[in-house]
């Protein structure tokens, strides 16, 4: 899976694109996945400017997955 496919498949799922960003930032209270200037994948979670429960991933596969997986489990 890659970012456009993840992008597609929320979609597919109805998921609401106020819960989450495929593209990085800091908006409130989302999830968040970006990809930094060196390659690596974050994932986070967004609120009041700040990120919190941050991983990385070297893949965009494994990054995309657990993004998946993450919004799934709430």
């Amino acid at each position: 899976m890659n970012l456009e496919s993840l992008r597609v498949h929320l979609n597919n799922l109805g998921i609401s694109k106020s819960r989450y960003s495929l593209d990085g930032g800091v908006p409130n209270e989302k999830l968040c996945l970006e990809v930094s200037e060196n390659g690596t994948w974050h994932i986070y979670y967004s609120e009041r400017g700040g990120k919190t429960t941050m991983s990385y991933w070297l893949e965009e596969s494994a990054a995309c997955q657990e993004f998946l997986k993450l919004l799934l489990s709430e």
